[in-house]
């Protein structure tokens, strides 16, 4: 076994939400959540919550690809969001909370690009896929407060889950 890691960068709104999916799985290493594709250098959790630093919240995925591939990794964001919201994602609006998948190799770009092609073919929106996917670039950690924060604030993850519309938008389009 090799100690070969790779990373994947996702967006897909609140980044609360998008650490718990990939942080259960068997070759994830890390999940953070932070700030990428905008032009403001080390910004902050307000900066960013106000929508106009350009960076979107993420998640960047630490992994051993011999234990976890990519096209697995990918499999389990798309469940987590609502491709055809150029506008956000469910109850979080503003250009910070977009989704987009980060490519760090011409592989994962091509992977992603297949993927994307695959949702939009499969009849499952009838509106477009808006889920971008673009080069990966500087990933600022977020504060540490912001940091798993599904296991330090149970009880606020859940209820900010409940009430974003998330939950319902999974069963209803991906269950």
């Amino acid at each position: 076994m090799s100690n070969h890691v790779e990373k994947a960068t996702f967006a897909g709104g609140c980044f609360w939400c998008m650490v718990k999916p990939f942080d259960q799985w068997d070759g994830v290493i890390s999940v953070v959540s932070g700030y990428t594709g905008g032009n403001v250098k080390n910004p902050s959790y307000e900066q960013v919550k106000l929508g106009d630093t350009g960076h979107y919240e993420a998640v960047q995925i630490t992994y051993n690809p011999d234990k976890i591939d990519y096209q697995t990794i990918l499999d389990l964001y798309w469940p987590q969001i609502d491709p055809t919201d150029a506008g956000g994602q469910f109850h979080d609006r503003g250009s910070q909370y977009r989704t987009a998948i980060f490519y760090h190799s011409p592989e994962q770009k091509r992977l992603a690009e297949q993927s994307k092609q695959e949702l939009e073919q499969s009849g499952k929106f009838s509106k477009p896929i808006v889920t971008e996917i673009l080069e990966a670039s500087i990933f600022y950690p977020a504060e540490g407060e912001h940091q798993d924060f599904y296991k330090k604030n149970p009880e606020e993850y859940q209820e900010d889950r409940k009430k974003s519309g998330r939950d319902q938008f999974i069963e209803q389009y991906w269950k």
